[in-house]
C-alpha cells in the first residue's frame, strides 16, 4: 500500500483515540488497533517509515507505532 496512505490512515486513528483522557492508554489503544486490524505488511510498512523517519505520524501515533513488535 503506498506509503502516504498508511500514514494518513494511522494518524486517523490515533485522532480518534487521542480523545482518550490518559494519554498511554491511548498510545496502548492505538497500537493495538494497528495490531489486530493492520495486515503484516501494513505494518511492517509502517514500522520501518517509524524507524527511519517518522516526521509526518503524530507524536501519539509514533509511540503507538514503535511499541508494535517487528513484523517478520
Amino acid at each position: 500500500m503506498e506509503l502516504a496512505r498508511l500514514i494518513k490512515m494511522a494518524n486517523e486513528i490515533g485522532g480518534c483515540f487521542a480523545q482518550m483522557p490518559d494519554r498511554d492508554e491511548a498510545v496502548k489503544s492505538t497500537a493495538a488497533h494497528l495490531k489486530n486490524f493492520w495486515e503484516p505488511r501494513m505494518r511492517r510498512q509502517i514500522i520501518e517509515y517509524a524507524d527511519q523517519d517518522g516526521r509526518e505520524l503524530d507524536e501519539l501515533v509514533r509511540a503507538a507505532v514503535r511499541s508494535l513488535p517487528a513484523v517478520t
